[in-house]
């Protein structure tokens, strides 16, 4: 019987425009370009909404891709680049999709898929009208899953705009407004907003329980599942689900946890373990190349304090907090496993509590020592 087998591959970018890894998998039979659901993408510029190095990279995926996919499959593939990183996070494409088999190995698995949304009106960004279109899509992206129930869910990666000066312009010519003339509040009003959306298609937080004011302002409000980030490249919404289904198979899974603050990684040292590895304390030697990928989300705290200490990260006129946070939470996670080949997003509004955010881990089970000698053999 033939099942969807998920893949993903981290593949090491020497600049926003190296896609010599991604072309070299596809030449050498590694990646069937045909099976590409997304690609997610560290870069290293700023991460603020001059971040070009998002689109720059977008449009070298896209080249790469279009000698082997018709104009229409390259256009359907999820592009989420995130801008920045700080530290030492190393900058990365993962490549993730599905082929056809009938000798995966086990079940449940991960079980990975996508969505567009359409374009957005930029008067809705930040509103009720963009929470609901986003719920739209991540329902879309689920049904391409297959993925019935929303608790098999762990991860929902969505790319979504900005305003720039002039789609200001634009909306105030038509006569409507936008919830902020700021260009840089409506990257955290826009990742907010398409968090929201996420929590609404999930069953989290009904539609109706929140008004437009809560955005972007009720910390105590967001999705344990979700993770958004804004860009200036696109004017929709590009959506990645990634979750647990038993109408896949193959050696891959996914668990998630939710960090309460920077410093917060025993959730992550549990998922961990609910994977099957022994995370006693960081990742061993042996451990790590089980480590498919790790994807997070990173805030500064609103109090300005860290488990009662004061931080400077939200009084720094000269680096965003954003940037602060992505290095800071970076050097947490890369210290447990081992590693800072690691997907860390700054911005984290509703995505987990204030100052925290999810996490998610995806995992080879051939590769993780404890199954495998539980098993006698890899899966």
């Amino acid at each position: 019987m033939m099942t969807r087998t998920a893949f993903v591959h981290r593949i090491a970018a020497a600049s926003p425009d190296d896609v010599s890894g991604l072309s070299d998998a596809i030449a050498s039979g590694v990646i069937d370009p045909r099976g590409i659901t997304a690609i997610l993408g560290k870069t290293e510029g700023n991460g603020n909404v001059n971040d070009f190095t998002r689109a720059f990279a977008v449009r070298a995926l896209k080249d790469a891709l279009r000698p082997h996919l018709a104009p229409e499959a390259v256009e359907a593939v999820s592009y989420v680049m995130s801008g920045g990183t700080e530290g030492a996070m190393s900058p990365h494409f993962l490549v993730l999709g599905s082929s056809e088999t009938d000798n995966a190995g086990p079940s449940p698995a991960l079980a990975v898929g996508g969505a567009h949304t359409p374009a957005m009106p930029f008067e809705q960004l930040g509103r009720l009208g963009q929470v609901a279109l986003v719920a739209e899509g991540v329902r879309a992206a689920m049904a391409d899953a297959g993925i019935t129930d929303a608790a098999d869910v762990h991860f929902v990666q969505i790319k979504c705009p900005l305003l720039t000066a002039e789609r200001i312009a634009a909306v105030e010519a038509s006569g409507a407004s936008v919830a902020t003339r700021d260009t840089l509040k409506s990257m955290g009003l826009s990742r907010g907003a398409s968090s929201l959306g996420v929590a609404v298609a999930l069953g989290e937080i009904a539609l109706e329980t929140f008004d437009e004011a809560a955005i972007g302002r009720d910390a105590s409000l967001w999705s344990g599942r979700a993770s958004a980030s804004a860009g200036v490249e696109l004017a929709n919404h590009e959506i990645v689900v990634l979750g647990m289904s038993r109408d896949w198979s193959g050696p891959l899974a996914i668990d998630h946890a939710v960090m309460a603050d920077g410093i917060d990684v025993e959730p992550v040292r549990a998922a961990l373990r609910r994977l099957g590895f022994a995370a006693n304390g960081q990742l061993t030697p042996g451990e790590r190349p089980a480590l498919v990928a790790l994807l997070a989300k990173a805030e500064a705290g609103t109090s300005g304090r860290l488990r009662g200490l004061r931080h400077t990260m939200l009084d720094d006129s000269d680096i965003s907090s954003t940037r602060h946070a992505r290095a800071f939470v970076a050097g947490s996670l890369g210290a447990l496993v081992g590693h800072a080949g690691i997907y860390v997003s700054g911005g984290a509004e509703h995505q987990g509590p204030d100052g925290g955010g999810p996490v998610a881990v995806i995992a080879d089970r051939r590769l993780i020592p404890s199954l495998v000698a539980a098993e006698g053999s890899p899966s």
